[in-house]
């Protein structure tokens, strides 16, 4: 199953909601999909499953079962995927389409994919299809996933602590 997540931003996303469902509808995507359309209220899939939101644990759900996890450029969208083990495919949102007030999300998700390579950012919605064939072999040398620094600061910190207490 392929799930797509928009995000909460207040404007359409209807450029990648659309793209995604004509994939489906043209039979290049053979799975189940499910769409999380947010205000794209200007499409209406005709090919997909969808949603303008879900709950918050079905969305987590919906994103731990998915095969492929596609997602907004908001770092709570693809850091979701990646928390499940995925390599998440993100398409950010764009000024020049009125997906968002500007480009951030196109400048930190190119930063993301550069420093870590654990994600594959879409500049054009026309790279979806590339990517979806040929999902499986793209993400298979990728590293998946994401480490915490939370967990490594708490490791740290239990090792000093063992070193201080051990018995002499």
């Amino acid at each position: 199953m392929i799930f797509f997540v928009s995000g909460t931003h207040e404007a359409s996303f209807k450029r990648a909601v659309k793209a995604i469902d004509e994939l489906k509808g043209k039979g290049v995507i053979t799975e189940d999909v499910i769409l999380q359309t947010g205000y794209t209220d200007d499409y209406e899939p005709k090919y997909c499953k969808w949603e303008k939101f879900f709950p918050y644990d079905q969305t987590q759900e919906l994103a731990k079962e998915a095969h492929i996890l596609i997602t907004h450029g908001g770092p709570s969208s693809f850091i979701m995927g990646l928390s499940n083990g995925k390599v998440p495919i993100v398409i950010p949102r764009r000024a020049e389409f009125g997906e968002h007030v500007n480009d951030h999300q196109v400048k930190f998700c190119h930063a993301v994919a550069e420093r870590q390579g654990n994600i594959l950012v879409v500049d054009d919605v026309n790279e979806l299809e590339n990517l979806i064939k040929n999902y499986d072999t793209i993400t298979a040398d990728m590293a998946k996933g994401m480490t915490f620094n939370n967990q490594r600061f708490c490791e740290g910190i239990e090792n000093i602590a063992n070193s201080l207490v051990k018995e002499k």
